[in-house]
Parts: structure tokens; C-alpha cells; sequence
């Protein structure tokens, strides 16, 4: 009976919720009026975009408050009223959305009401499901029923705000243009780096190297023992020529990824680091790999959060989770240092860089930095098993 009275108390707040939203939505129609008047007289046709991004916040706080009933979230897939008059006022118009969020308005005015029944159901459920279930022992029988109205009300309001199949895909195309753009700009980076890594580090060490082989076979003859220098000069170029150039190959795709996977990649790379780094990778020991893209992706999001964290957060250890999942591989980078981080946007291997890395695979990059910390970076990429 306990738990029941608390189901019931849930659902009477978010039916309260619900009230209290349509109650709004009644007071709304003076708007509605003076917007439909002022379009017809013309002089107040800049209301129109205005009131239609009014109605999708209405629309969006029904859907958060269903989303907290139900624990499933209702998308949305709006365009976005911006730019001059002309431009704001078409795109308030054709929006496939409008006409979802006013569908809904004007049905919420009917069903919205549902809430009201819940006091009457409590005046007869407390005596009736007392008795019934304190006395007979048996499943309460109206009390329950709140619960339901509840249920029938986020029902209504998901079928109702659920956007269409074109609306959706129209975001999906508009989502993949950005995410395609980021990713041309991280390549267009990415060779930028690998150009100036070989045109300041290998290529300035080869073209030393072949000027001290050269002096040197022209020392040899007449100073042997200067000619000998100067080959164990280029020989020491030469070395820091390969370094240079191994180096520019692991920032394209280290080669212990192919060796050792993400999982022993990532440990390695944990060994190395300033911190002490926890690896947790056990999902991932077993079973197929993942795709090289993904796994290129997910190792450059742990190396590059884990030299932030050496360098910015004054944290002396750090953990990463990597968790196969049903649809991909996620990755979770924490530290317990002062937090505070900002992602700036711009160009970059940081924040940025790994966003758009992620962004190109269709994956999601959070990143939560509270003042004080911990800074918790979390990446899911999708990937088929």
C-alpha cells in the first residue's frame, strides 16, 4: 500500500505539472489572437516568428516533463529561425514543426485537463485500496488508476510532439553536412600538422645529414680525423631523422594499435603518461576488434585527455574505462583535478580536435568540468560488431 501511495503521489505532481502547462496554453490564446490579428492587418506580421518560437518552448517543457515520466526522450527537429524578417518569417511558416507543436496546443487543450480527475480518485482510492489492500490483502484497485492518467497523458503528448519521418531526416541530412565539414577541417588540420612535423623536424635533420656527408668526403682525404666526426655527426642526425619520422607515423595511426589493439594501445600509452593512470579495458580483451577508424579515434581521445590532464589539472592519477557496448565502444576519461575546463572551439588538438574526430565517426563527445573538478571526458562510437 506504501509503495502505491507513492506511485500515486508521483504521477499527481506530474499530472499537476501537466495542469498548471495548459492552464499556461489557455492564457497563450490571447497571444495566439493578437498574433493572428496583427498578420492580418500586416503590421504585425514580425509576431508570427516570435510566437512560434514562444510555442516551441511550450512544447518543449511538455516534452522534458514526458520524458521525465516515461525515461525516453522526444526529439526534436526544428529549423532555425534566424536572419532577416523575410527569412525568419518563411522558415516559422514552412517549418514541418510548427504545425507539430500547434497540433499538439490545440489537442493539449482537450486532454490537458486529465489532472483534474486525480482528486476525486484520491478521496475515493484512500478509504477504498485501504480497505481493500490493509484489510483483504488484495492489489489496490483506484489508487493505481492515477498512475495511469499519468501514463496516458505522457502517451499522448509523445505521439503528438514525435516529429515526422521528413522533419527527422531533414536534421539528420543537416547534422551529417556539419559533421562532414568538421571532419574535412580535421583532415586539412591533420596534414597541416604532418607537413610542418616533416618540414621542421625530418626534412631540416636530412638535409643536415647530407651536408655533413658531404664535408665529410671532402675532409676525408687531406683530415681523416675530421672527416670521422663528421660522420658520426650525420649518424647521430640520422638517428634523430628516424626518431623524428617515427614519431610523425604515430600521430597518423600508431603502429602498437595494429600490434596490440585499443585495450593493450591504451595501457601502453597509460605507462607512459605523467599520471598514474587506471585502465579499465576488460570488455574489450575479448572478443573482435573494433574498426580501425574507431579505434584510431578512441586512442587519440585518450592520449590527448590524458597530456591535458599532465599538463592543466594538476591531478596525479586518472582513469580510463573502455566498455564495449552493443553499438559501439565507449570511452571514459576522469581525473580529480581543479576542473574548469572550456571547450573554445577554433582549430586544434583539443577539446576541439577530438570533437570533431568523434563527430566524423557519427559518434558523441561530453565533456563535463565543474570548478574544483573532476573532469570527466566521455566519447561513444558507434561501430558494428
Amino acid at each position: 500500500m506504501r509503495e502505491t501511495v507513492r506511485r500515486a503521489g508521483r504521477a499527481t505532481v506530474q499530472l499537476a505539472l501537466a495542469v498548471g502547462l495548459t492552464a499556461f496554453s489557455y492564457a497563450f490564446i490571447t497571444v495566439l489572437l493578437i498574433t493572428a490579428t496583427g498578420t492580418v492587418a500586416v503590421v504585425g506580421i514580425w509576431l508570427v516568428p516570435e510566437t512560434v518560437l514562444l510555442i516551441r518552448r511550450i512544447a518543449g517543457a511538455k516534452r522534458n516533463m514526458a520524458a521525465a515520466w516515461t525515461g525516453r526522450e522526444i526529439p526534436e527537429a526544428y529549423q532555425p529561425i534566424t536572419g532577416p524578417l523575410r527569412d525568419r518569417l518563411r522558415t516559422a511558416v514552412r517549418d514541418p514543426g510548427s504545425y507539430v507543436d500547434l497540433r499538439w496546443m490545440v489537442a493539449n487543450y482537450l486532454y490537458g485537463a486529465l489532472g483534474f480527475l486525480a482528486l476525486p480518485l484520491w478521496l475515493a482510492g484512500l478509504p477504498v485500496d485501504g480497505v481493500w489492500c490493509g484489510l483483504l490483502r488484495r492489489k489496490p484497485l483506484v489508487l493505481p488508476l492515477i498512475s495511469r492518467l499519468a501514463d496516458l497523458d505522457a502517451a499522448w503528448s509523445t505521439a503528438l510532439l514525435k516529429p515526422s519521418p521528413k522533419a527527422l531526416l531533414t536534421k539528420r541530412v543537416e547534422q551529417l553536412t556539419q559533421t562532414r565539414a568538421g571532419a574535412i577541417a580535421a583532415h586539412s588540420a591533420e596534414l597541416r600538422r604532418i607537413e610542418r612535423d616533416l618540414h621542421d623536424g625530418a626534412q631540416a635533420r636530412l638535409v643536415s645529414l647530407s651536408m655533413r656527408i658531404g664535408l665529410a668526403k671532402r675532409a676525408y682525404e687531406s683530415d681523416p680525423q675530421t672527416g670521422r666526426r663528421l660522420l658520426d655527426e650525420a649518424q647521430q642526425h640520422a638517428e634523430e631523422a628516424l626518431a623524428e619520422l617515427r614519431h610523425v607515423v604515430r600521430g597518423i595511426h600508431p603502429p602498437i594499435l595494429t600490434d596490440r589493439g585499443l585495450a593493450g594501445a591504451v595501457r601502453a600509452l597509460a605507462a607512459s603518461s605523467g599520471l598514474h593512470v587506471t585502465v579499465q579495458a576488460d570488455d574489450l580483451d575479448a572478443g573482435p576488434r573494433a574498426p580501425v577508424a574507431v579505434e584510431s579515434a578512441a586512442y587519440f581521445v585518450v592520449a590527448e585527455a590524458l597530456t591535458n590532464a599532465a599538463k592543466h589539472s594538476g591531478a596525479p592519477r586518472a582513469t580510463v574505462a573502455l566498455t564495449r557496448t552493443r553499438t559501439g565502444v565507449r570511452v571514459v576519461v576522469r581525473d580529480e583535478g581543479k576542473g574548469g575546463v572550456a571547450d573554445s572551439g577554433g582549430d586544434g588538438t583539443g577539446l576541439p580536435g577530438m570533437r570533431r574526430r568523434v563527430a566524423a565517426l557519427d559518434g558523441t563527445f561530453t565533456v563535463s568540468s565543474p570548478v574544483g573538478g573532476p573532469t570527466m571526458i566521455e566519447t561513444e562510437l558507434p561501430c558494428a560488431w
